[in-house]
């Protein structure tokens, strides 16, 4: 069935089912949620109910039929034919080399709106009660998907201290993904990122619990809409917040690795972005593969109903990451099926991977592990979030729309505006940037990330045709095309048996001024061919430039191979030298501090990032990103984040302080902070905090204005300062505005040894600057009453 008869279909059947008296409640629109799904609940028999439980991976669910059109696969058909349909799928349209799914093989947009069509309509037509599949997709920098945007990665995200423009971006990340049927999005990635060598820092908003809870609820509000309330517009989906809890944090950097973290650090830093999260109404929670204390996250139910749904009112679904219960077996439990009990006592609904539940869960229940009890529970959440979404009613998508809505130019518009903003000028020796392009005979570009597609894009990315993606070299020639640019890579990533420093030293010393990209690269092979078996068909001697994305932890911060030769010797050259990296963590960038003359990091800024980042070196945009993370000088200072407790003390041996701290980021102008004023409103219950904020310089700009609190005196020992508020101000040349922040129990509460989230009378010290070290304004207030929040 093609899936324009599928749709008209569904709106034939749906009218005439709107009309019929002996229609079941649970197929009557008008009719409350909680009442449709009692009424599904007690028609399902245990089977069908152990079904909705599962999310097996969904790639090989489809296929391509000689005439061009897309089906279900035969093995969609085996596990949905039967007594225990499905209930969800994971993934179906991700396409990467583990996928197998190229450009040549992959499903375009429309295509992909087909396939999910076809799935849906088996699941309607062809099982018992005909309850529609709940599709999930990666969605953490866009959707993963053929076609689909791609926007800059967590860091840069968060670079932008831009809310808004996060928020905008969710929106047209579900809106993408939506409309080729998913009805889950998985992002945004809330881990608070305190270990660089961990693999998955990029994917993060850094080591800050209040910016990443700011963006992550605003990541929520985009993709589900405000506070969720435009979810069944067809425009709209459910975001799933990853990964809960303490993910980001593990024992020597290994992903996955235990967190060592006591229960008042756990809520007060690391929770904190996900009770923000939860807040503005994310539906959808995935829990994590680490343990917490000894106690796995995924069989932790004092984590996930305790906290997560008693205290927090969370009223979702929890899915597993993939695996996650599996590898409880020989662990905490002896077996699958116990581990699959363990995980649904604790609280999670969804087996990823769905090797634990479905049969396992029947299993589990005839030897006494749970009860039905705890499977009608978990069920209900599921069909709960299908109802609300609109599935029963539009459980279709129009490929057409979904040519029309993916990879639009207002989403790549968007992507350029957030590698803009999300670009952090670090140094600016002699006001070397920005460029003047008319002054300029010859830039020399150089580097592994110079001219490197997938370096730019970060992990969880599908493949992309090459005119998709502007690389700096590109980025650099279409915004001078009168200046000569000469390129040479000198060295790869990783390979050094691609190395030419001597031809890149020729090339800088022949031009007026030096672009160095360097850095890391989570780029997977998607140049490599597959046979049918699935084996890659590459070189052997092949050395990939992947020294990030999941799985590729690191002992060291270095640049590897042989950038660091490249960097001296472009740098010993004496000319000018304006170094860029693309990053998914925080390397080692001493040799640039100290010898470029000017040093931006855009950490992966996206199929856009090239001309983003020709925008800020000529000048067309002036830079206002911040460090969403502190940048340390070596790995023996770990942890550096700027909130941790022993802020200020150096090492025998080498300085205890950041290279560069979180929040710093430079501007082609300059700013003034002036005239503060603490006033108390409602009774003392709020502050009201004001300062004059004056652009100084020549230049039209943005200050990223940052709020910070010490409680003086508390019941749990407190950071030396928190971050508590931040607004992003524009001003022209000369213009001076009023800054305004309120301050409430909710930036003032500490979590005090009973773990109960309090306000205590006391004093408040407040610093307000341009970043954690550069502090302009102080004042203190009094807090005269407690507060339980």
């Amino acid at each position: 069935m093609r899936a324009t008869h599928i749709i008209a279909a569904s709106a034939i059947i749906a009218t005439a089912l709107s009309t019929t008296a002996t229609t079941p409640v649970y197929l009557q629109a008008s009719k409350p949620t909680e009442e449709r799904v009692a009424d599904l609940l007690s028609r399902m028999t245990l089977e069908e109910k152990a079904g909705q439980l599962l999310c097996p991976m969904g790639w090989e669910m489809y296929e391509r039929r000689p005439d061009g059109s897309i089906a279900p696969s035969e093995k969609f058909r085996e596990q949905n034919r039967g007594k225990m349909p499905v209930g969800g799928y994971w993934a179906t349209l991700r396409a990467d080399p583990w996928t197998q799914k190229t450009l040549e093989n992959g499903l375009s947009p429309a295509e992909g709106a087909a396939a999910l069509n076809a799935l849906q309509a088996f699941a309607i037509d062809s099982t018992r009660l005909g309850i529609p599949i709940l599709f999930a997709e990666e969605c953490p920098h866009g959707h993963m998907a053929i076609g689909a945007t791609v926007y800059p990665t967590g860091l840069s995200m968060a670079g932008t201290w831009h809310p808004e423009l996060i928020r905008r971006a969710g929106e047209e990340i579900a809106l993408e993904a939506r409309s080729t049927g998913a009805g889950v999005g998985y992002g945004p990635v809330l881990d608070i990122a305190r270990e660089p060598r961990w693999s998955r820092m990029e994917e993060t908003f850094g080591e800050d619990p209040w910016l990443s809870g700011v963006m992550g609820a605003a990541m929520v509000d985009g993709m589900q809409g405000r506070r969720g309330s435009s979810v069944n517009d067809g425009r709209h989906l459910y975001s799933t917040l990853k990964h809960f809890a303490a993910y980001g944090v593990p024992e020597g950097g290994h992903n996955g690795a235990e967190a060592s973290v006591g229960p008042v650090r756990l809520r007060s830093e690391l929770l904190e972005p996900f009770r923000h999260a939860i807040a503005a109404g994310a539906a959808t929670v995935m829990s994590s593969y680490n343990s917490v204390d000894g106690i796995p996250c995924t069989a932790n139910r004092e984590l996930l109903t305790g906290l997560l749904r008693d205290e927090w009112g969370f009223t979702g679904a929890v899915y597993s990451d993939l695996y996650s219960i599996d590898v409880l077996a020989g662990h905490t439990a002896s077996d699958r099926t116990e581990a699959g009990a363990q995980a649904l006592k604790a609280g999670v609904d969804i087996d990823l991977g769905a090797a634990c539940y479905g049969k396992r869960a029947i299993e589990a229940l005839q030897r006494g592990l749970i009860t039905e009890a705890d499977i009608d529970t978990a069920v209900a959440r599921i069909l709960r979030l299908k109802f609300d979404l609109g599935l029963f009613e539009r459980p279709f998508t129009d490929p057409q729309e979904a040519t029309r809505r993916v990879g639009a130019d207002s989403h790549r518009a968007t992507a350029r505006e957030i590698a803009r903003q999300g670009t952090a000028l670090l140094k600016n020796e002699g006001s070397l940037l920005p460029l003047d392009r008319k002054r300029l005979r010859r830039i020399a570009v150089i580097g592994p990330n110079a001219d490197e597609q997938y370096n730019q894009l970060g992990d969880y990315t599908a493949p992309q045709p090459d005119d998709n993606i502007t690389t700096i070299l590109e980025g650099l020639r279409q915004a001078a095309p009168d200046v000569e640019i000469v390129y040479v890579k000198g060295c790869a990533i990783r390979d050094t048996a691609q190395t030419d420093i001597a031809a890149a030293v020729e090339a800088a010393l022949a031009a007026d001024v030096t672009v160095l990209a360097v850095g890391g690269s989570s780029a997977r092979d998607f140049k490599t061919s597959y046979a049918a078996t699935g084996a890659a068909q590459t070189d052997a001697s092949h050395v990939s430039d992947m020294d990030c994305g999941e799985g590729f932890d690191r002992a060291t911060l270095t640049p590897l191979g042989d950038q660091l030769r490249l960097m001296q010797a472009i740098y010993d050259t004496g000319k000018p030298v304006v170094t860029v990296y693309i990053q998914g963590r925080t390397l080692d960038m001493n040799l640039a501090a100290r010898h470029s003359d000017a040093l931006l990091t855009a950490w992966y800024p996206g199929q856009e990032g090239g001309s983003a980042i020709a925008d800020i070196i000529f000048g067309d945009v002036n830079p206002s990103g911040r460090l969403p993370v502190s940048i340390p000088r070596s790995e023996g200072q770990l942890p550096v984040h700027y909130s941790r407790m022993s802020t200020g003390r150096d090492y025998m041996d080498g300085s205890g302080s950041p290279l560069y701290s979180f929040g710093h980021g430079l501007s082609y102008t300059t700013f003034d902070y002036s005239d503060l004023t603490i006033i108390p409103t409602d009774n003392g219950d709020r502050w009201d905090v004001s300062f004059r904020l004056t652009n100084t310089g020549r230049r039209q700009g943005a200050e990223v204005a940052q709020l910070y609190l010490r409680d003086a005196v508390a019941s749990t020992s407190q950071p030396p300062m928190l971050l508590k508020r931040f607004k992003r101000i524009e001003l022209n040349p000369g213009e001076s505005r009023e800054v305004h922040f309120s301050l409430g129990p909710d930036e003032l509460s500490i979590y005090n040894p009973a773990l109960r989230r309090v306000v205590e009378p006391g004093l408040f010290r407040l610093m307000i600057g341009s970043s954690s070290n550069d502090i302009r304004l102080k004042g203190e207030f009094t807090v005269t009453q407690q507060y339980d929040l």
